[in-house]
């Protein structure tokens, strides 16, 4: 994909321990090796910590990779921050942790060839997680697929490509409901990612899974009980929402 510009949305808040564990390198050393244009937004929440210090002192000597601050307001709401500033013919998101190293954009691009527009990750068989989490999983996929019809093995995925004519009418739609939510500190809301290809598929968009490494990062930011109950009021929220035309538009 020669001269294909490409933009990656990276959300971060208190990312000390990562930075100073040095996760940026790699983005940085894999990106200036292709044959393509790039650049990197990272994304910072409001950071309580040296997160932005750190970040400016690191990107000094990485071309391409841009600071952006906002207020906190949560990783929904700065996702979709960073996507709607991204310049790139296809933009993807991906976490600070590299749970899923940078290099699988190899296997996420060849789908935009097919004529897909959005591409997501799929964690095979999710090796590594807890027997717990993956049963959390199942279960929350079933529930998704039987009240808003998403077909996919993995929503969850932080590690999404998107056309970038497809970023605008996406998250544009998303941005002031997630404004008039309160935050909650760094984790996000499994709601999120659904909402992402509830709408997509709603709006016509071509979608494609591919299967990408992933290995299992521990984090306090995930509370199992909490989370899975607050999945399952996404997904009422969504439905309801779209039933109501909070989207802009009943679809």
């Amino acid at each position: 994909m020669n001269n294909l510009q490409i933009s990656v949305v990276i959300p971060a808040y208190n990312e000390v321990k990562n930075l100073n564990s040095g996760v940026l390198d790699p983005i940085y050393d894999y990106l200036k090796k292709q044959d393509y244009s790039y650049e990197v937004l990272i994304v910072d929440d409001g950071s309580t910590d040296n997160t932005v210090e750190l970040v400016e002192k690191i990107i000094k000597d990485k071309p391409g990779f841009k600071i952006v601050k906002n207020p906190h307001g949560g990783k929904a709401l700065t996702v979709i921050s960073g996507m709607l500033k991204a310049r790139g013919e296809v933009v993807i998101f991906t976490d600070m942790d590299q749970a899923t190293p940078i290099n699988q954009i190899e296997k996420i691009l060849p789908k935009f060839k097919e004529g897909f527009d959005i591409v997501i990750g799929s964690r095979s068989g999710r090796k590594g997680a807890p027997l717990i989490r993956k049963l959390s999983a199942w279960g929350f996929s079933v529930v998704r697929n039987l009240m808003l019809g998403l077909p996919f093995s993995d929503t969850q995925c932080g590690f999404k490509a998107f056309r970038g004519g497809s970023v605008q009418p996406v998250f544009s739609r998303m941005l002031s409901i997630w404004e008039s939510m309160k935050a909650s500190g760094a984790a996000v809301n499994a709601g999120f990612d659904v909402e992402i290809l509830f709408l997509s598929k709603k709006l016509g968009y071509k979608i494609a899974e591919v299967s990408v490494d992933w290995r299992h990062v521990g984090t306090e930011r995930v509370q199992l009980a909490r989370d899975t109950i607050e999945a399952l009021k996404d997904i009422l929220r969504i439905r309801l929402g779209s039933m109501m035309g909070k989207y802009g538009t009943q679809i």
